[in-house]
């Protein structure tokens, strides 16, 4: 039987990525998001192939929608193998003194407390089992704060410290506990971040090749494939020319891009 696999925030991006790389490594799928006709295009996408996939439409900040969701699964869909906390954003640039409350509110509760619903919601039944993997989706961010990432940076360094906490709780199970912090993606990640501005996005991408979303797919694809007494704990994934958070050498000119 397929082992099933759910991703939050499988509407774009790493989500989406993660949920076609999965599809071609064999599993089942269980997707989730806010946008009910995103959700249905991917599932097409992923049932072409060869993924029996399950959507369910809800918000990770609103847990009462998450428990309701979760719980709606029954039978196998019920005992989930591995679960992908991807579902995140950031939202503006600006100086700590000077941030909006919304955009703070919204990233702390979708990467922080959203990650930590589905992990509770989850896990539980994971250690039950003696088996399953958690994979969060953390950031280069959460290593080192750079300028103007403040409370972005905050929240993927949370991340980190509850992959982290999870996988020590879990020593004495058979669950494992993978944070990959991705750097420079090339996603909707930015233009979400400048509220939908593309003009102010573009630029973050010119002079160097960033990652794309099926990069880091398949370092999630490869972690979950590992053997069982293999435990990848975190990958820093980084553009070439990219060296830490807030170092990147842009060069247009490079012959990468003449291509």
């Amino acid at each position: 039987m397929k082992q099933i696999a759910l991703i939050t925030g499988a509407t774009s991006g790493i989500g989406e990525a993660c949920a076609r790389h999965f599809a071609k490594g064999g599993y089942d799928l269980i997707i989730t998001g806010r946008k009910a006709d995103r959700l249905e295009e991917v599932k097409n996408a992923c049932e072409q192939l060869g993924a029996e996939v399950l959507t369910l439409v809800f918000d990770v900040r609103d847990r009462e929608a998450a428990t309701r969701a979760v719980g709606s699964l029954s039978g196998r869909w019920a005992d989930v193998d591995v679960l992908v906390n991807n579902a995140g954003l950031a939202l503006g640039l600006d100086k700590e003194h000077e941030g909006d409350y919304q955009d703070w509110d919204i990233m702390i509760d979708t990467n922080i407390k959203g990650l930590l619903t589905m992990t509770r919601l989850i896990v539980p039944r994971m250690a039950e089992r003696n088996h399953g993997h958690i994979i969060n989706i953390g950031s280069v961010a959460g290593d080192a704060a750079y300028a103007k990432g403040n409370v972005y940076c905050a929240t993927k360094a949370a991340v980190k410290a509850l992959s982290d906490g999870l996988r020590i709780d879990l020593v004495d199970t058979a669950v494992r506990v993978t944070n990959i912090k991705p750097g420079l993606v090339e996603t909707n990640f930015s233009v979400t971040r400048f509220h939908g501005d593309r003009s102010k996005a573009d630029p973050l991408y010119k002079g160097i090749q960033p990652l794309t979303g099926d990069d880091i797919a398949d370092v999630a694809l490869y972690a979950a494939q590992s053997p069982e007494h293999v435990q990848i704990a975190e990958v820093l994934v980084l553009a070439t020319h990219q060296a830490s958070g807030s170092v990147i050498d842009r060069n247009a000119n490079r012959d990468e891009h003449l291509s």
